[in-house]
Order: C-alpha cells, then sequence, then structure tokens
C-alpha cells in the first residue's frame, strides 16, 4: 500500500485504498454467508440485516487499515516501514474493538491484525516464502 506511492510525500492512491476496502469487504460478505448457512435467521429480512452489518463492519475495518497506514506512511515520511502496517493493522483492531464494544476484542484484534500486517511487509520485504520447493 504505502509502499507503491511516488514517494514519501505523496498523498494515498485512491485505488490502493478501495482495493483493500474491497477485500475486507469480501471477508464480510463471506462471514456472513457462513453465519446465515450456520445459524439460520428467523426471517428472511433478519438474515440481510446480518449481511449488511457484517459486510459494513469488515469495509470499515479495511477502510481504517488503509487510510490510517497511508497517513503514517505520509506523516513519518517512510513508506516501506512495516511500522506502518503495524500501526495499520492496531487501529483496525480497534475499530473493530469499537464496533463490537469490547475493550477486549478490541485490544486483541490490535495486536493480532498489527502484527500481521507488520509481518506481512516484513516478509513481502525479505521475501519469505510460506510454501513451495525448499532453497539449496
Amino acid at each position: 500500500l504505502a509502499g507503491n506511492t511516488d514517494g514519501p510525500t505523496s498523498p494515498p492512491r485512491k485505488a490502493e485504498l478501495l482495493l483493500i476496502k474491497t477485500v475486507f469487504s469480501f471477508v464480510g460478505l463471506v462471514g456472513s454467508a457462513y453465519q446465515i448457512i450456520h445459524f439460520p435467521p428467523e426471517s428472511t429480512l433478519r438474515g440481510l440485516q446480518i449481511a449488511t452489518s457484517n459486510t459494513v463492519t469488515m469495509a470499515t475495518v479495511g477502510a481504517v487499515f488503509g487510510l490510517t497506514t497511508c497517513l503514517s506512511a505520509h506523516i513519518r515520511e517512510d513508506p516501506e516501514d512495516a511500522l506502518n502496517y503495524l500501526i495499520g493493522g492496531c487501529a483496525s483492531g480497534i475499530a473493530l474493538g469499537a464496533r463490537t464494544h469490547k475493550v477486549g476484542t478490541g485490544a486483541s484484534a490490535c495486536v493480532v491484525l498489527g502484527l500481521t500486517a507488520a509481518l506481512t511487509k516484513i516478509g513481502k520485504r525479505e521475501g519469505w516464502k510460506l510454501s513451495g520447493p525448499p532453497e539449496y
């Protein structure tokens, strides 16, 4: 995300933010489908409310992640630093906690999403692989 900017002072690209929000929206939609299939709602309207709520929540979390990561990269003038992703992941975890009205959820999501985002950025930069043939 922030690594794709033209420089440390360039504004975030709208296409990058839209992509992140779209991916998170899709995750919310898949989660909603899983919830509706395994825990059928009492009415179609309730099922639609569940799907909408989960999808909007995940889209918001994605938007918070993208915007916070870009803003951090812009303020810190270091678009390639994994700390930007840690900050973005933590902010999106806090947003998720605010949505659920639970401090524990926000704190744990902050840690998990922040570390996952930072380690993903570091792994991409360092060329880590999760699968494939071993290199000799």
